[in-house]
């Protein structure tokens, strides 16, 4: 596993960039140019919102840019974290090649909790009803063959609050 990135320095973050932020912590506006749409409402020039943003990426001011879908509204009922315990050997080489499947949203492995908890690869399956996920669960079991020593699904019960960066002190318009 990776540690995670170090805080970057205070300096990096200039007035602009706090805007761009703020602009742009609860999510890109649902428009063919979203970045020119931020750089318009703050009068910016637009590559230069790109270029801002790739710089905040770049130092680990930003992790990452992406899409956090609301699966319920788009039909998906059955949410499944599956569970593996595989070989930790073997844990991230597997880890990559499930979470390319196209129906895992994401995929990771976290350190086991033995004796309660053994698994250590985790993917979550996204499917309009349980049978579904069950399908996709057990092709992933197929794929990992005896590699896998045993596995669960865990079903989402309800929807948790997303949300990205957030800077301290500011608040979002609503």
């Amino acid at each position: 596993m990776s540690t995670p990135p170090s805080t970057p320095p205070l300096q990096s973050v200039d007035e602009i960039d706090r805007a761009i932020i703020v602009a742009t912590q609860s999510g890109l506006p649902l428009v063919a140019r979203p970045y020119h749409a931020i750089a318009e409402s703050l009068q910016l020039d637009p590559e230069e919102v790109m270029a801002r943003m790739r710089r905040l990426q770049a130092v680990g001011v930003i992790r990452r840019l992406g899409v956090v879908p609301n699966h319920y509204a788009l039909g998906y009922r059955a949410n499944g974290m599956s569970v593996w315990d595989v070989p930790d050997a073997q844990v991230d080489a597997l880890g990559a090649a499930v979470g390319a499947f196209d129906f895992v949203s994401h995929c990771y492995c976290r350190p086991r909790r033995l004796p309660q908890w053994p698994y250590n690869l985790f993917a979550m399956v996204h499917g309009k009803s349980r049978e579904e996920v069950e399908q996709q669960v057990a092709h992933i079991a197929d794929y990992l063959g005896d590699r896998v020593r045993s596995h669960s699904i865990l079903y989402s019960t309800r929807i948790l609050k997303k949300t990205g960066l957030r800077l301290a002190g500011q608040k979002t318009p609503e």
